[in-house]
């Protein structure tokens, strides 16, 4: 009875040591285990997150303007009203009203072009339609700027004719033509206003006329 009851309590005591020790094991591990991760794996630094971020995209440049460029159309046809004072004959004068148009071309788009011209007045004289026509070609130089404003010269001969016919020749003469003008086009557009002055010499009833005009209207570039 006494050998049971001994070897009872030897058998209790393996047991709880057993039991101890699985318990400080488990403690072991665990408490060794994070510390060995943690070593093992550091964290990132500042400089590393920097380093791996993408680098921010930079927002779209604005358009940059385009300044003092001025677009030189070669093409250019003009209509207007035209206002003639015809010195007729020594002492003699009238003022003749009517119309001008005209065509440029200039090749290239450049300085130097070719023009040409039609102008027709008229006016009442002594209970008499009078007319003057004059067609003319020849060359015109031309300046622009850069403000849609565009300033030439012209030089331009041709004939013209006169109504009613005299007994002091015939309808019929030889006509030259100087001057120049200033076009203006709001915008630098097609479509702008023309002021032009010339002096139209003619041959009518054997001596010469020096007879100023102007001239104000459209002028269409293309």
């Amino acid at each position: 009875m006494r050998r049971a009851a001994t070897l009872c309590g030897i058998i209790l005591i393996l047991a709880f040591g057993a039991s101890a020790q699985n318990r400080s094991g488990s403690s072991l591990f665990l408490g060794s285990q994070f510390p060995v991760l943690a070593a093992a794996v550091p964290s990132p630094s500042p400089e590393a997150f920097a380093a791996a971020a993408p680098e921010p995209i930079p927002p779209p440049a604005e358009p940059q303007g385009i300044y003092g460029v001025v677009q030189n159309f070669n093409f250019q046809v003009y209509g207007g009203f035209t206002y003639m004072h015809f010195y007729e004959l020594p002492g003699t004068t009238g003022n003749l009203d009517g119309f001008n148009v005209s065509a440029a071309y200039y090749p290239h788009g450049g300085h130097l072009g070719l023009d040409g011209e039609f102008v027709a007045t008229f006016a009442p004289q002594n209970g008499v339609s009078t007319t003057l026509d004059a067609g003319m070609g020849g060359a015109r130089f031309r300046v622009w700027n850069h403000h849609g404003g565009e300033l030439w010269a012209h030089a331009l001969v041709g004939a013209a004719h006169f109504v009613p016919q005299t007994p002091y020749g015939t309808e019929n003469a030889l006509a030259i033509e100087a001057g120049g003008g200033l076009d203006v086009a709001p915008r630098n557009g097609r479509l702008g206003y023309r002021v032009e002055a010339d002096v139209l010499g003619t041959y009518f009833f054997g001596t010469y006329q020096y007879s100023p005009k102007i001239s104000v209207g459209l002028v269409y570039k293309f």
